[in-house]
């Protein structure tokens, strides 16, 4: 093992790069491959920076040809395994930070060379394609093999390539909804999927939480589909996933024991409305719906004359009906006491667009009036009688009667 003052100048300027891009909050991802030590088994480390318990720790992912075990570190305790793996047991370390893509690799004479260049805006996947901006999951992982993301390599198979952003792109959404929510930095997360289908993000919230963050999450699918339920049970019993289960029902039938984020995506109709109220209900923290088929509305809304050569044709009917019942939803959730935001997703399997409605709870609720007035002017001017998920509130007594 190298002594302190024996670094060559290489090293030691990699770690100064890489301690600098620590303090500053600009370091995204380390990776330590091509292995020389001892443990055969051992193919590559990968580090990166996540919050437990309010404290940023480092994250090893210690990847073995049948295994990946995982440990954190505190920032001073990480950077001292860093010097023992680059000196005994790496020859190449591939730091990416905000703007800088940094290389440290070894001669097979044991000469280090640096090379810095500027960041590309990727980071490139262990199967060499499929590039894209900082991943919350590595390819890895052994449900996606087990679903058919990937091969038995770990590779990504390239008819899977949608799905795959698909599945980073939901996690970075919830990640960006967890910080800003009371469940941000301690305590237990129950989460329930429901529509889950073969499971793929439901997985991958399973894995993001207890895997990347370390927290401690108990995360539920809920599916109508008996062969789904089935296929995705027997991943969970196969990969021995604590914290993870499977049940045969909806969002009409089910009520999970406790519920801190709320997750329905691709939702028929009024379905966006029960899964909501399930949300409310519970007090989830977080509530994710993509909405789709919005039917209850259209055949009620009586659009001004102005508009009838607009109308007329079927595709705008459609699109009007669509935009006003979620922004009814969208309205709803904020007089409920949440931050809500309503933006397009990246594109589903068998759909060309696909909208979120995304609900945070505020810590503190706050006055409604002036929301509850805008659903009021909305319907009127519509002539909107009754919105599912407005009715079920005023039944519950949540929300008074918006006439």
């Amino acid at each position: 093992m190298h002594a302190e003052d024996h670094l060559q100048d290489a090293e030691q300027r990699f770690l100064v790069l890489l301690g600098d891009s620590l303090a500053q909050g600009g370091f995204a991802q380390l990776r330590l491959s091509k292995h020389r030590g001892a443990s055969r088994d051992l193919q590559r480390v990968t580090v990166r920076e996540v919050q437990l318990k309010g404290q940023a720790v480092l994250s090893f992912l210690y990847k073995h040809q049948t295994r990946d075990i995982t440990k954190n570190f505190r920032p001073d305790e990480g950077m001292a395994q860093l010097r023992e793996l680059l000196w005994n047991e790496f020859q190449n370390a591939h730091l990416h930070t905000a703007d800088q893509e940094i290389q440290l690799a070894y001669s097979r004479k044991g000469k280090a060379s640096l090379r810095v260049g500027k960041a590309s805006g990727a980071v490139v996947s262990e199967a060499g394609h499929d590039k894209q901006k900082h991943r919350f999951l590595e390819l890895n992982r052994p449900f996606l093999h087990e679903l058919g993301v990937t091969n038995a390599q770990g590779e990504l198979i390239p008819a899977m390539s949608r799905k795959w952003k698909q599945i980073n792109k939901f996690v970075e959404v919830f990640s960006h909804a967890l910080a800003a929510s009371s469940l941000a930095t301690e305590g237990a997360i129950h989460v329930a999927d429901f529509g889950s289908g073969k499971g793929y993000l439901t997985f991958a919230m399973h894995d993001y939480l207890r895997h990347v963050l370390g927290r401690e999450a108990t995360v539920t699918g809920v599916e109508l589909r008996e062969d789904m339920v089935a296929l995705c049970s027997g991943v969970i019993k196969r990969l021995g996933l604590q914290g993870m289960d499977y049940h045969q029902g909806d969002v009409r039938s089910y009520t999970p024991p406790a519920l801190n984020v709320m997750i329905a995506l691709h939702a028929c109709d009024v379905a966006t409305d029960y899964a909501i109220h399930l949300g409310l209900r519970a007090g989830a923290d977080i509530i994710m719906c993509s909405p789709c088929c919005h039917k209850q509305l259209r055949p009620q809304m009586q659009s001004p004359g102005v508009l009838s050569g607009m109308l007329r044709h079927g595709i705008h009917l459609g699109q009007q009906a669509e935009m006003v019942t979620d922004s009814l939803r969208a309205l709803l959730l904020d007089a409920c006491g949440y931050d809500t935001q309503v933006f397009e997703f990246v594109a589903l399997e068998h759909t060309s667009k696909n909208k979120m409605i995304l609900a945070v709870k505020r810590a503190t609720p706050g006055p409604n009036d002036e929301v509850v007035a805008q659903i009021r002017d909305i319907k009127d001017f519509y002539a909107v009688r009754e919105q599912c998920l407005e009715t079920l509130l005023r039944a519950d007594g949540i929300l008074p009667a918006i006439a």
